[in-house]
C-alpha cells in the first residue's frame, strides 16, 4: 500500500503547479486513478493472503485432505480379494495387482520377470506365508533384498500344525476305530517319506474367516503407517464384512449332522475349516499339504480302503488342479462315491459363484453341505 500512497502524493503535486481548469480536471482523473489503484492493491493483497494460507479456501468448501495413492501387490487371488476391498476403501484412485492369475496353483505358480519387477516398485507386497508360495520363495526374497517391504500373512493369524486333531468329536467315532488299522499307514509311513513342503505349520488359513478377518485388519494397520489412517479404518470395515458373511458360511457347515462331517480332500487344506466347525479330514489324495508331491499306489489303495471303511461317499477334489487322481479313486472305491470340486488354491473365474473371497466361502460352503447331508 505505501508504494501507492508515494505514486498518489507525486500526482497530486504535479497537479497543483498547473492552471485551475487543470487542476480541477486532474482532481477528476487523480480521483478516479485512486479508486482503480486502490482496487487493484486490495485484490494483489488478496492474492497475497491467499497464497501465504491456502489451507482458507479449503476450510471454507470444507474440503477433506487428499488421500496419498499406494502400489499394493498380492500373491494369491484370496488376499488379492481382500486387498482390493480394503485399497479400493480407502484410496480408489491406487493400484491393487494380483500377481496369480484365477485358477491358478499357489503352490507352483512362478512369476514373470515382468510381475517381479512390479513387486520392487510397489509400496508394499502381501504375501501368503508358510511356504505356500513356493513356486515365488526366490521372487520373493529377492524382491526384499531389492528394497520391496514384504508382509507374509498366515504367521501373523495363529496357524495351526499341519495335521491338527481336526474335529476332536470324531476322535472317539472315527479315530479309536481306523487308528490302530490307518494310524501307522498315514501316519508314521507317510509322515516320514513326504512331510508337509510347508514346514509344520499350516499355510491355508483362509478357509477360517475369521483369520481372514484378522488379516484384513493386520494389512489395513501395515497401510496405515506410511500412507493414513484411513486404510486401517478401510481394513476394519472390511475385516467386520467377513465376519458377517462368517456367519451364513457357519449355519451351512453346521447344518451337517456331525456324524456326517467326514472330509476326504485333494491335498491337506482344509485343516482349519475342520477345525473351526467340528469335521474331520479323514484322508487325502495326496497325502501333504502340497499339492506337488505324488502319491504312490499303494497310498491310493490305502485311501481306497479308509473311504469303504468310514462309509464316505464324496472326495473334494480342488479346482485349481485336474481331478484325475480323484476320479480314479472314486471309481476304484464304487460307483456311488461322487467327486466334488471345490474352490481351493483360487478363486472362480466369472460366474463360478467364487468371484471374490466371501463368495468363494459361501460357494464352497453349499458344496460341501450340500454333497454330505444325506438324501
Amino acid at each position: 500500500m505505501s508504494s501507492h500512497k508515494l505514486v498518489l502524493l507525486t500526482a497530486a503535486a504535479l497537479a497543483s503547479a498547473g492552471s485551475l481548469a487543470a487542476c480541477s480536471s486532474s482532481d477528476d482523473s487523480t480521483s478516479s486513478g485512486s479508486t482503480a489503484s486502490q482496487s487493484a492493491t486490495e485484490e494483489e493483497t488478496s492474492s497475497v493472503e491467499e497464497e501465504a494460507d491456502p489451507s482458507s479456501t479449503d476450510d471454507a468448501n470444507g474440503a477433506e485432505p487428499a488421500v496419498a495413492t499406494v502400489s499394493v501387490v498380492s500373491t494369491t487371488t484370496q488376499l488379492g480379494s481382500v486387498v482390493g476391498d480394503i485399497v479400493a476403501c480407502a484410496s480408489p484412485d491406487s493400484t491393487a495387482i494380483t500377481l496369480m492369475p484365477i485358477g491358478a496353483d499357489p503352490h507352483d505358480f512362478s512369476p514373470s520377470s515382468a510381475q517381479v519387477a512390479s513387486m520392487v516398485t510397489s509400496d508394499l507386497v502381501i504375501a501368503n506365508g508358510l511356504m505356500l508360495e513356493e513356486g515365488l520363495e526366490d521372487a520373493l526374497e529377492n524382491a526384499a533384498s531389492d528394497g520391496a517391504t514384504v508382509l507374509e500373512v498366515a504367521p501373523l493369524v495363529d496357524p495351526i500344525p499341519f495335521g491338527d486333531e481336526h474335529g476332536d468329536e470324531h476322535g472317539d467315532e472315527h479315530g479309536d476305530e481306523h487308528g490302530d488299522e490307518h494310524g501307522d499307514e498315514h501316519g508314521d509311513e507317510h509322515g516320514d517319506e513326504h512331510g508337509h513342503a510347508h514346514g509344520s505349520e499350516d499355510p491355508h488359513f483362509w478357509f477360517d474367516m475369521n483369520r481372514m478377518a484378522t488379516a484384513a485388519e493386520v494389512i489395513g494397520a501395515e497401510l496405515a503407517k506410511d500412507h493414513g489412517e484411513v486404510f486401517a479404518e478401510c481394513g476394519s470395515k472390511i475385516a467386520d464384512e467377513i465376519r458377517s458373511a462368517e456367519q451364513d458360511v457357519r449355519a451351512l457347515l453346521e447344518s451337517v449332522p456331525a456324524d456326517q462331517r467326514v472330509l476326504i480332500t485333494d491335498h491337506d487344506a482344509l485343516g482349519y475349516l475342520a477345525d473351526v466347525y467340528g469335521y474331520e479330514v479323514a484322508g487325502t489324495v495326496i497325502p501333504s499339504g502340497s499339492t506337488l508331491a505324488e502319491p504312490s499306489s499303494a497310498e491310493l489303495r490305502e485311501l481306497v480302503d479308509l473311504i469303504d471303511d468310514e462309509g464316505v461317499r464324496v472326495i473334494f477334489a480342488n479346482s485349481a488342479e485336474p481331478t484325475t487322481l480323484a476320479d480314479a479313486v472314486a471309481a476304484e472305491a464304487g460307483a456311488d462315491v461322487q467327486v466334488v470340486t471345490l474352490f481351493v488354491g483360487s478363486l472362480g473365474g466369472p460366474d463360478s459363484g467364487a468371484e471374490d473371497y466371501v463368495s468363494m466361502m459361501l460357494t464352497n460352503a453349499e458344496l460341501i453341505s450340500g454333497a454330505l447331508i444325506a438324501p
